[in-house]
């Protein structure tokens, strides 16, 4: 049994490639563990082939609107099969890539799928639950096997799709029914949307995107209907009936909607399965690995970090995690995350993006008279000679007695690029007095926020 490493990493994900790497860096000799691809969900089957279909779906949408711009475009051939290609082949380069990271980093890649033995043994598989083919130890190991999609437990629902599938699609149906409220649903139905699919998103609640600033979220939701993507509340999925192609997805009020295909969006969960955790005697609760504020489980040798401990289920935060972890334990740079302050995205149409606190979680915890919510609400120039398409929301939520900016969130084109600067201003604890300071750049949508009354 190999026991001279310094770090086992089970998971090469975005949080396990960044504390491997680092460290390796800080001089520690490490393995990482992975029976997949290497990159993880955001890299493999989440945010980076997702927001290059995004693109895909925005090239059309600016198709049909260049003849408000003088534009006379002949037959355009569309191949959403050539989309998926290019995609894919994006995603394979990019494993590439992170391979030779590891590599010059000095990490050691083992090729399989861990799970404790004991709290000192890793045991090494070609397959997830296949026999153990080698054991290795270590002075410390890291969990970092993210999370994964689940579906609901109703009839039918093998012959549904969750958001790993759809990156393997050679061709799209005419019609899809996506279930689901959060990010996943709403950015997986405007994709299909753009790409020329009749959608319906079904919601067991009454709204968009829980969690999020409650009028951020309407202000997706008008806009999800604008572009005739057909918004079902109030509603969930009894059962789907058929055969792939040819499926009748039937909810709770009776109704059969009659589709080509079905995408579970209904949520995500760390991927517990098969690690043996119990045999280490790592303490989970709620389905998800405990940490403390260092990442470390109850085994003090054992730490966990990204999506398996539930925290801020972002690619960002499990990378500075890592880091943190690596930083801390190898390279005698103790330091702990912020989980605090962190901006997030919805990649829909129209864009959300958001830092700080909604006017929801200011008034809980501030009283509603503690707070003042300034807003603006236009459709931007690029909108002007189309005619067409969502406005823009832009709100920022400030705490009365300090003038402080407890939030910042916006609905419309490049929210995500404009909120991650604005992220520096409110982590910086910058109030509305600073923001009025700040001279516009006109004319742009940003400039909205230094300019509301």
């Amino acid at each position: 049994m190999d026991s001279t490493l310094d770090l086992l990493v089970l998971g090469a994900g975005s949080g396990g490639l960044a504390a491997a790497k680092r460290a390796a860096r800080h001089g520690a000799k490490v393995a990482i563990v992975e029976g997949d691809r290497v990159g993880g969900t955001c890299v493999i089957r989440g945010c980076v082939p997702k927001k290059l279909l995004v693109y895909g779906a925005q090239a059309r949408h600016q198709l049909k609107d260049a003849p408000a711009y003088g534009l006379t475009i002949g037959a355009v051939e569309s191949s959403v099969t050539e989309l998926f290609r290019r995609v894919r082949a994006e995603v394979d380069r990019l494993n590439h890539l992170h391979l030779n990271f590891l590599e010059k980093a000095g990490v050691e890649r083992i090729d399989g799928w861990g799970r404790f033995l004991s709290d000192q043994t890793i045991g090494i598989a070609t397959e997830r639950d296949g026999p153990i083919q080698r054991e290795l130890s270590a002075s410390r190991v890291l969990v970092a096997v993210g999370g994964r999609p689940v579906r609901p437990d109703i009839p039918g629902v093998e012959h549904t799709w969750i958001s790993d599938d759809m990156f393997n699609l050679e061709t799209l149906p005419r019609d899809v029914v996506v279930v689901g409220a959060g990010f996943i649903a709403c950015e997986f139905a405007c994709i299909l949307r753009g790409l020329g699919v009749e959608v319906t998103q079904v919601v067991r609640g009454s709204g968009l995107l829980r969690g999020f600033d409650r009028e951020l979220a309407d202000a997706v939701l008008e806009g999800l209907r604008d572009q005739g993507i057909h918004v079902v509340l109030e509603r969930s999925v009894t059962a789907v009936r058929g055969q792939p192609g040819e499926l009748k997805v039937l909810l709770s009020d009776g109704l059969e909607l009659p589709c080509g295909g079905v995408l579970m969006a209904t949520g995500r969960r760390p991927w517990l399965e098969g690690l043996g955790l119990e045999a280490a005697g790592v303490v989970v609760e709620n389905g998800r690995i405990r940490v403390d504020a260092d990442s470390c489980t109850s085994v003090p040798h054992i730490h966990a970090v990204g999506d398996v401990t539930d925290r801020v289920n972002l690619t960002p935060v499990a990378i500075d995690e890592g880091r943190a972890f690596a930083d801390s334990t190898f390279g005698g740079q103790p330091r702990q995350v912020n989980h605090d302050l962190v901006a997030s995205a919805v990649f829909s149409d129209p864009e959300l993006a958001t830092v700080g606190l909604s006017e929801e979680a200011a008034v809980a915890r501030h009283g509603v008279d503690a707070v003042v919510i300034h807003r603006a609400r236009f459709r931007s120039m690029s909108r002007a000679l189309p005619a067409s398409g969502a406005r823009c929301l832009l709100k920022l939520v400030v705490e009365a007695s300090t003038d402080r900016v407890l939030g910042c969130h916006m609905v419309g084109e490049h929210a995500a690029e404009i909120i991650q600067m604005a992220a520096i201003a409110v982590g910086m604890g910058a109030t509305k007095a600073d923001f009025d300071r700040t001279m516009a750049l006109h004319p742009s949508v940003s400039e909205e926020f230094v300019t509301m009354g």
